[in-house]
């Protein structure tokens, strides 16, 4: 008889974490460890508040140099041992190599704070994204929820949220609200793929 055991998840994070403790969260909830569980994070910023998180959560965390990042071989070794089903990007900064895509059979999903193929691309991430929306005058934003390839935010996206951006918006405004549609949906977007590619 096959026992189907918890998807196992990789998240990559580098700066506060909060969609990774969101995520961590969900798939402990009772009716979700049974689809997958986070069993992993990289951090690449040794001061980024996700180390904490995952400390406060016993999720074991491994922080990376600029160095160990470079060397292929060092990170395909340390995703290996993970043996993830699934890579997640929660706030990574870095591009993804091919290298580590290809471990597992393109399984990587980023989560963007905008609506692609807008605001996309290196440099793009947090306030700089939100500053650009308001700059340009744009009439809605939101979340996209993408594929990894090997270039910036230009993988197949899987899902998008969006509200409209009001006169009285600032990036804080938008920030903010940003993040409701992450905690909201993201959890519950990870879910779906999983139950669809199970």
């Amino acid at each position: 008889m096959e026992i189907n055991l918890p998807k196992r998840l990789l998240i990559f994070a580098s700066g506060s974490g909060s969609n990774a403790e969101n995520l961590i969260h969900f798939f402990r909830e009772l009716e979700n460890s049974i689809i997958a569980e986070v069993v992993g994070i990289i951090c690449n910023n040794s001061q980024a508040g996700v180390i904490q998180r995952a400390e406060r959560l016993d999720i074991p965390c491994h922080i990376i140099s600029n160095e160990q990042w470079q060397n292929k071989e060092f990170m395909i070794e340390l995703v290996v041992k993970t043996s993830p089903h699934l890579i997640i990007l929660a706030g990574f900064l870095k591009k993804f190599p091919v290298e580590l895509i290809n471990i597992v059979n393109g399984n990587v999903i980023n989560l963007h704070p905008a609506l692609l193929p807008k605001f996309g691309g290196k440099g793009m991430y947090g306030m700089n994204v939100h500053k650009a929306v308001i700059e340009y005058k744009e009439k809605e934003t939101g979340i996209t929820i993408h594929w990894v390839n090997e270039h910036y935010d230009e993988g197949n996206i899987i899902q998008q949220f969006s509200f409209t951006v009001t006169k009285e918006d600032t990036p804080e405004t938008i920030a903010h609200k940003i993040h409701d549609l992450e905690y909201a949906h993201f959890p519950e977007v990870v879910k779906q793929l999983l139950l669809e590619r199970s």
